[in-house]
């Protein structure tokens, strides 16, 4: 699905449709939206009310009117014209209007590995709806190792696990392409139903999936975290609000059951590569990128399940896109290997 680095060059736009966030970056100018994908419509009249943030907030708090979606699952725009309405108002008028100016502007949009050539159409069409007259496809596997600045066009072993909100993609690169990989369904959406549903069952508790994300927090604080913090939720029985103080290391072992697809992901991936490229990754280690990158617990049970060093990129939300404005910046230079004379 990748393709060359010159036709990059050409692109004018680099986009990742995330399940969880959409990001753009153009070119000479850099990242300039960064926003959730979701967006909240009037069902009556279907009138598009809030994108990005805005909607992000009024999920599970609308009245029956207003529903709010998401457009992308998995990586895969499920809905194209709800994607193409979200994308005009996140862009904006003043940078749309520049696009149509250019007659042969072209974008790039990073999709899944192993994407199906159905949701490879589904990027195409969202992207052409925007006014590029071409679009290419590039791996997120890819983009998001060069967005880490790892030597991917070298002849040495790279090892990438992107953590999204459905899914969770690990590959060995070299030479500028990928040697094995693996997806998994499980990423942060999964961890946050994991905790949600140890509420239920040991707390009789339902909590807000927004409100995973603070415990998260405290989850992440290693040594430092408390034996216990407070949750608020609503009472299963009485329907009631009520606060609980939940033990902080049983929540932690609530969530290592989906973590472990992604440990028997990484092992599948290490067993089909070359015993060369599995002794590179022993000093050079594993980059950790994606927006679940910072799932706690992630990192150390990684390390310890591999004896390999274990490295989160820098924003590692931001890496794919990020790699793909590099590439149509034309920051990457391939390895040339001319063939040789007979």
């Amino acid at each position: 699905m990748t393709i060359s680095l010159a036709q990059l060059r050409r692109c004018s736009i680099a986009v990742d449709l995330g399940a969880s966030r959409t990001r753009v970056y153009v070119k000479n100018q850099g990242l300039v939206v960064d926003e959730p994908t979701v967006a909240a419509v009037n069902v009556r009249t279907g009138a598009l009310l809030a994108v990005g943030a805005q909607a992000a907030v009024m999920d599970g708090r609308t009245p029956d009117y207003i529903r709010v979606v998401r457009p992308v699952s998995g990586g895969t725009v499920v809905d194209i014209d709800m994607a193409q309405r979200l994308l005009r108002h996140l862009v904006g008028d003043k940078l749309r209007r520049a696009w149509r100016r250019l007659p042969t502007m072209r974008a790039a949009v990073c999709l899944p590995y192993g994407s199906q050539p159905l949701s490879q159409r589904a990027a195409v069409e969202t992207l052409s709806g925007m006014g590029a007259r071409r679009v290419e496809l590039v791996d997120t596997l890819v983009a998001t190792a060069v967005g880490c600045g790892l030597p991917v066009e070298q002849p040495e072993a790279t090892m990438i696990v992107v953590c999204g909100a459905g899914t969770t993609q690990i590959a060995v690169l070299s030479l500028g392409s990928i040697v094995a990989a693996e997806t998994v369904a499980v990423g942060g959406d999964a961890i946050d139903h994991a905790v949600i549903q140890h509420l239920r069952l040991h707390h009789e508790l339902m909590m807000p999936g927004q409100a995973v994300h603070p415990l998260h927090l405290v989850l992440a604080g290693g040594g430092a975290t408390p034996g216990s913090t407070e949750v608020h939720g609503r009472d299963i029985v009485s329907g009631l609000a009520r606060s609980v103080q939940v033990d902080t290391e049983r929540v932690r072992n609530a969530i290592t059951t989906p973590l472990t697809a992604i440990l028997d992901a990484i092992g599948a991936v290490l067993r089909r590569c070359p015993p060369d490229l599995v002794a590179d990754l022993g000093e050079r280690g594993i980059m950790l990128a994606g927006g679940g990158a910072l799932i706690p617990g992630l990192e150390p049970m990684i390390q310890q399940a591999t004896t390999m060093p274990v490295h989160i990129a820098d924003r590692p939300g931001t890496c794919p896109v990020r790699g793909l404005g590099a590439m149509i910046e034309g920051k990457v230079e391939p390895l040339h290997l001319d063939p040789m004379a007979p």
